[in-house]
């Protein structure tokens, strides 16, 4: 334990100033969620399920723009920290390139092959039809979300996190309001159902890419150096590559070990599927506290670890863990509290709302698992660095334990859909004792800035 004391006001302060807006970042992005799921589950059960299995290659590309966002946000904080302005350009250049390639390979994918990417999550031909044809207009969204998630987050570690929330939130509000127009066919518009959601989506993000352009011309903030972009610094890219490499590896065993539990619920049957995209709804919504403690964590620690301050980001990392417990019980109690209400609000089969009834209580539990992990791992311990940790505690918990189980479970032993389920939520609860014995021993606790970059 450090013995450096820390100023309350002033920590709580800069605590709540980065982390509520994050939050209310995050909370907005899974309201689209929630809102497609609502309106296309009022249409009919097969069209909120079948989008709900579409969004799962969004999910898989976002694990591959998070780990460049990442990186980039985990180094630009302490460079932030240091006050190198310069080199913040060099890691947006970086950023932009890693994400835009990305975003152009799920788009090509999305619009040549959205059939194929449908039967990696369903057999069904209703659904594969209805998930192929969201597909190939949302994949035009998936083209510009790489380059709209990099502004975000280098104006997150900047000091400029309010511009991030209220962005965020008018493309969100944009969306909602067409998502309505264009499912339900309002304002003498055609009814299009799943292609309507598919639609506001891409248009919502036109919106967010052209406010985020827009905001970051004013004076302040940080650009993308266009009269270096394909230049940069060697050691730069290395430092860049050092963080990014493990993080990708770490977004892809989660996100693709996410996307099987998903794929592995819908194998169990339409009701199976519909009862877990409605939790994973939930999920999101809830998951939002610990999201933006987990951001505002590795920025803070960041921030000070880059000014050399190693005893003050030693002490935030241990104040931050322990915040962390307290979010993960509140998040317990408030899926307890609104599992009548959601299971009420949509339409489903008697058995797919027994099994949505099951799901929300043993997520409930999985939720403490989830925002401990979440601030003291993508916060605390990235935010110095070590992104290593990620990626063993995730081979070992998930892709050894969870996955395993749940496939067995499944396809072998033909187990209840519950207890399928309960084996998904084991990989984050799991990981609770691994990740404080990895607090303690304080390898996170690291400059990682370099001289005249």
């Amino acid at each position: 334990m450090t013995g450096t004391a820390i100023d309350n006001r002033m920590f709580y302060k800069r605590l709540w100033a980065l982390a509520l807006p994050i939050s209310f970042q995050s909370l907005m992005l899974a309201m689209v969620a929630a809102f497609d799921a609502l309106m296309l589950g009022r249409v009919a059960q097969e069209e909120m399920t079948a989008v709900s299995l579409a969004t799962q290659i969004q999910f898989v590309q976002n694990m591959f723009l998070m780990s460049g966002t990442a990186a980039g946000s985990i180094l630009g904080a302490q460079y932030f920290g240091k006050g190198d302005r310069r080199t913040i350009e060099e890691l947006f250049n970086l950023m932009l390139r890693f994400c835009g390639l990305i975003s152009v390979l799920f788009f090509l994918a999305c619009e040549l092959i959205p059939g194929a990417l449908m039967h990696a999550f369903t057999h069904d031909p209703v659904l594969i039809g209805i998930g192929s044809a969201y597909l190939r207009i949302a994949g035009w969204s998936y083209l510009l979300t790489g380059v709209s998630q990099c502004y975000l987050a280098v104006m997150k570690f900047t000091d400029h996190v309010s511009p991030v929330a209220w962005i965020s939130s008018s493309a969100v509000i944009a969306n909602i309001i067409l998502n309505a127009v264009f499912i339900f066919g309002l304002l003498g518009l055609p009814r299009m159902n799943a292609r309507g959601a598919a639609l506001a989506t891409t248009l919502s993000r036109v919106i967010e890419l052209g406010l985020c352009i827009a905001v970051s011309a004013r004076e302040g903030y940080v650009r993308p150096a266009w009269d270096r972009f394909l230049k940069g610094q060697k050691q730069l890219r290395q430092d860049f590559t050092r963080q990014c490499l493990p993080l990708l590896g770490a977004s892809l065993f989660w996100g693709v070990g996410f996307t099987s539990y998903t794929a592995i619920m819908g194998h169990m049957g339409s009701d199976a599927a519909a009862g877990n995209a409605v939790a994973s709804v939930v999920r999101d919504l809830v998951c939002c506290a610990c999201n933006g403690i987990g951001s505002a964590a590795g920025i803070m620690v960041g921030n000070a670890l880059g000014a050399g301050d190693l005893e003050r980001g030693k002490a935030y990392g241990i104040r931050l863990r322990n915040i962390s417990w307290v979010i993960g019980f509140a998040s317990t109690a408030l899926v307890l509290a609104v599992t009548p209400l959601v299971v009420r609000m949509v339409i489903l089969t008697e058995e797919a709302r027994s099994y949505l009834t099951g799901m929300m209580v043993i997520m409930a539990f999985y939720m403490i698992g989830r925002c401990v992990n979440t601030v003291s791992i993508n916060g605390v311990l990235d935010g110095g660095g070590d992104t290593v940790f990620d990626l063993y505690s995730l081979a070992v918990c998930m892709w050894g334990i969870a996955i395993p189980l749940a496939l067995l479970g499944a396809f072998v032993f033909h187990w209840p859909v519950l207890a399928v389920y309960s084996c998904t939520c084991l990989d984050e609860v799991g990981k609770i004792p691994w990740v404080m014995i990895r607090l303690r021993k304080y390898k996170w606790v690291r400059d990682l800035t370099r001289e005249a970059i």
